[in-house]
């Protein structure tokens, strides 16, 4: 017993040097009014279940990749490794718990319960005791979940081994809706659900995006699929209390989804501009240049120019970059004007399946 428990010291200061010697990316997505924006990933596997990785793999990862927290959602009903990995169902959590506190990871402690449709893959999250999910009856298990205080997510609803002719919101769902046993989506698992963002804004279901990562994360083109959680504090509470009120984004692919509410304020959050009257007249131009702060290339579509004066059609704000903004009077309205409104629809920040947001840039003009 003391040669295994040596081992496994070993084993973790080995992957703790290789935390701290390894540089850490940062992920620039901006606060927004009183909250902080915590980058998360709610959804991976590790050899417990059907991963490839050591639990300590997985927050080492989160670290490298600049993330604030993650869970690990082993099955509960599917793994395959038991022969050679024999452990009970928290063991992949308490693994890995020891190096999230040394590297200030925030590790939700998870688990996935795994039913054929319906009511299908649901995740479960801020349990107590994964063991107790081993139940034949699928609600039961659910409820097991729900009375440890579990958010409870519905996993890639639109994945086709699951629902191959048609993505539909089963009566199962329903019920579980009902007795506050399901409380989130995955708007973003391996591919954009627009079903899933329907029903989220329907319902007022959380929106999540994750990775739901196997085997080695390489995110070395780009970053994995995140969910952006927007908290009062960065801790585990404040992370659940988010959560279970509804405070998030979906990151993905250069596209963010979510609720204007959220959306907007992190869009101007991200940019940084003169403020100064333009003092535009008839016949005249003024650039604005506008600094974009995020790792989000910014792409906007003129939906509607102000009262005397044009606005370009098309323009991307990009990461890290300074654009030009130029605008043109067109008439004497213009010179009178004490605000020039512009608007824009920002096509890559989604608030429902097929529809952008659209903000207003507002400039003085005397």
């Amino acid at each position: 017993m003391m040669k295994i428990f040596g081992l496994l010291l070993v084993i973790l200061l080995v992957f703790s040097e290789l935390v701290n010697a390894q540089p850490r990316r940062i992920i620039h997505i901006p606060n927004i009014e009183s909250y902080k924006t915590l980058k998360c990933d709610f959804h991976m596997h590790t050899v417990f279940s059907d991963g490839t990785v050591w639990p300590t793999v997985r927050i080492e990862e989160a670290w490298n990749e600049g993330l604030d927290a993650i869970s690990i959602t082993d099955h509960i009903e599917y793994r395959p490794h038991s022969i050679d990995v024999v452990a009970d169902h928290n063991r992949s959590f308490e693994l890995a718990e020891p190096l999230a506190k040394q590297s200030d990871i925030l590790l939700i402690k998870g688990a996935e319960i795994t039913r054929s449709m319906p009511p299908g893959h649901l995740n479960v999250l801020f349990i107590k005791n994964a063991n107790l999910l081993e139940l034949e009856d699928v609600t039961a298990a659910i409820k097991e979940a729900r009375d440890q205080g579990a958010f409870i997510m519905w996993n890639h609803p639109c994945w086709d081994a699951q629902q191959p002719d048609t993505v539909r919101w089963w009566d199962e769902h329903t019920d579980l809706f009902k007795n506050d046993m399901l409380h989130g989506i995955e708007v973003y698992n391996w591919e954009f659900c627009p079903e899933a963002m329907r029903w989220a804004n329907d319902k007022n279901l959380t929106m999540l995006g994750n990775s739901d990562v196997h085997g080695p994360m390489d995110v070395n083109d780009g970053h994995r699929p995140l969910t952006l959680v927007f908290a009062k504090s960065r801790t585990i509470g404040g992370i659940k209390e988010a959560l279970f009120d509804g405070r998030t984004a979906v990151y993905y692919d250069n596209t963010l989804a979510g609720k204007s509410d959220f959306l907007e304020p992190l869009f101007f959050a991200s940019l940084k501009y003169n403020e100064a009257p333009l003092k535009l007249k008839n016949k005249e131009s003024k650039v604005i240049k506008i600094t974009n702060n995020s790792d989000v290339d910014y792409e906007l579509e003129l939906v509607q120019p102000g009262v005397g004066f044009d606005a370009p059609e098309l323009i991307t704000l990009k990461a890290h970059h300074v654009s030009a903004l130029n605008i043109s009077g067109n008439s004497d309205e213009v010179a009178n004007a004490a605000t020039l409104n512009v608007y824009y629809r920002v096509k890559n920040l989604l608030i429902d399946a097929d529809e952008s947001l659209v903000v207003t840039f507002s400039f003085r003009n005397n």
